[in-house]
């Protein structure tokens, strides 16, 4: 039979620092790599990912707390708990916390490809080096992830 796997409250693999981390529910190592799975906290004035598209993932977020605006090309979404919004493989998209408190999701990629992305993100920052334009493309090509340059501003 195969080994469940279980993942308490203050465990899984912590990602950032402060009120602002990504924790890691499952890396993909239990779903035969066919899903990744995190809770991401995201405090009010955090910048936004640039939009960006995956050409090997589908995304999913479920909101916990707070309100998160979702802008997918030039539409956007206000999403706040209980909602579940799902972006399929080369949909342009990105997300901010809008709220005046810590907003909280679930994120789902399917497959698990994006986790190593969060890591090596977080060791990209650890470096100092900062996150713009110029230094996203390279890392979200080994990611197979790309600006969405009819969106940049």
């Amino acid at each position: 039979m195969a080994k469940v796997n279980i993942v308490r409250p203050g465990e899984g693999e912590i990602l950032g620092s402060g009120a602002q981390q990504i924790r890691i529910l499952e890396n993909g190592e239990h779903t035969d790599h066919r899903l990744g799975f995190a809770e991401v906290t995201i405090p009010p004035g955090t910048p936004s990912p640039l939009q960006h598209r995956h050409a090997q993932h589908d995304e999913g977020f479920y909101v916990l707390a707070g309100t998160f605006r979702f802008t997918v090309g030039e539409d956007q979404y206000d999403a706040g708990p209980g909602t579940w919004v799902i972006v399929p493989t080369g949909a342009p998209h990105t997300f901010a916390n809008v709220g005046d408190e810590n907003a909280v999701m679930l994120n789902t990629f399917t497959p698990d490809l994006y986790v190593q992305y969060f890591r090596d993100f977080k060791a990209m920052i650890d470096s100092g080096q900062p996150v713009n334009a110029e230094t996203m493309k390279p890392l979200w090509k080994n990611y197979a992830t790309e600006i969405s340059n009819e969106y940049a501003s």
